[in-house]
């Protein structure tokens, strides 16, 4: 695309200036869509852990940010070489691949070469920025949805029916995604293995809906917040144990008469980590879902590092919204909405544990197209 004929549009942004320093939403310019790009004017967005993860670590050296990757909303204007999306269609938006390495092209886009460039890169893989006019930098999870607007490709948009609220369906690209797909994808976990899940925020609570469907049994629960472990059981953990006043070990020998089999471990904490490790049986695994790497261990067991819940998005978003129907994963209970304006508030109630999983309301529903200015520099 010729200079002269880039677009540019007005929005609005949640902007990371520095770490541990309130978001302020502010007015930016965002240039596109490119001719493989989506123009989405977002209606929601789920907050996830790695958004506030950033919010407290962000080196304030570094250039100013939008963050947001849990984006639902509608598209507005659609690249010259994209196919089956329209104006008008309804998305939820997922994290980013290349779509032409090895990995990409057979089948496994978590396993993306370009995975951490495209996804924590703040930028297109050529380099470039569509949020370069403003001094800010886009493109988280190739999304960057804590905005009223944002650019998607084809690799990590999906198309969602138009009867169900965009603001319910906002999380399933990532967190929800993640658990879920831990369980069904990642461990392929199988009627009557016993499971337990480490920390029931909203992947841990969706591992807990996923095992109940896929008939794993015990489903042991894990936290230190009661009202958490309370929703854990309502949603198929058939036990679970308040770690600051019991003995996990002991009370998983108690269950189960030896050990797990899987471990689902979603805090991060070391000496959960550790703790994992411990109770799992001969031949068990412990799934890891913040970031570390997996390793052998003695007597067959494992620890597997898992992004996404080696979920392709297209299909799998799709599959857990059929389930959501038939009312047997009930994701929408662990939501509680903020107004974008409260964006601070919802990360605040967050990080207290006080919301599961906070969902931004940014812009309604109905379609309104977004006016598309040339710019000529």
């Amino acid at each position: 695309m010729r200079q002269k004929d880039v677009q540019v549009h007005k929005i609005q942004g949640a902007v990371l200036r520095r770490k541990r320093v309130p978001l302020r939403i502010e007015s930016l310019e965002l240039e596109g869509p490119r001719d493989d790009e989506v123009l989405v004017r977002i209606v929601a967005s789920g907050i996830c852990h790695t958004d506030i993860d950033f919010c407290d670590t962000w080196d304030s050296a570094d250039v100013p940010v939008v963050l947001g990757h849990e984006g639902a909303g509608v598209v507005e204007q659609v690249g010259r070489t994209v196919k089956g999306v329209a104006p008008g269609d309804h998305v939820v938006l997922s994290y980013q691949s290349c779509g032409r390495c090895s990995q990409c092209r057979s089948g496994h886009p978590t396993d993306c070469e370009f995975f951490w460039e495209a996804n924590f890169g703040f930028q297109r893989l050529d380099g470039s920025n569509a949020l370069q006019r403003s001094g800010v930098r886009g493109h988280f999870f190739g999304q960057s949805s804590f905005a009223t607007h944002v650019l998607a490709t084809k690799r990590n948009l999906v198309k969602v029916p138009e009867d169900l609220p965009l603001e319910i369906l906002a999380p399933l690209g990532c967190g929800i995604q993640t658990g879920a797909g831990t369980v069904m994808n990642s461990l392929k976990i199988v009627k009557g293995a016993s499971l337990a899940i480490f920390g029931t925020g909203s992947v841990g609570l969706a591992a807990i809906m996923a095992a109940r469907i896929v008939g794993a049994n015990p489903i042991l629960g894990v936290d230190i917040k009661p009202a958490r472990l309370q929703i854990a059981l309502e949603l198929g953990a058939t036990h679970v144990i308040d770690n600051r006043h019991e003995d996990v070990a002991a009370q998983v020998t108690d269950i189960t008469g030896s050990g797990l089999d899987y471990v689902i471990e979603t805090t991060g904490n070391f000496k959960m980590n550790q703790l994992a490790i411990e109770v799992l049986n001969p031949g068990g695994t412990v799934a890891l879902l913040t970031g570390e790497s997996g390793t052998s261990l003695p007597e067959g067991r494992k620890t597997l590092g898992i992004i996404q819940g080696e979920a392709i998005p297209q299909r799998f978003i799709p599959k857990l919204i059929r389930l959501y129907r038939k009312g047997q994963f009930p994701f929408d209970r662990l939501i509680k909405f903020y107004d974008f304006s409260k964006i601070n508030k919802a990360i605040a109630d967050a990080k207290r544990g006080d919301t599961i999983k906070p969902i931004l309301r940014i812009s309604e529903t109905e379609r309104t197209v977004l006016t598309a200015n040339p710019y000529e520099s």
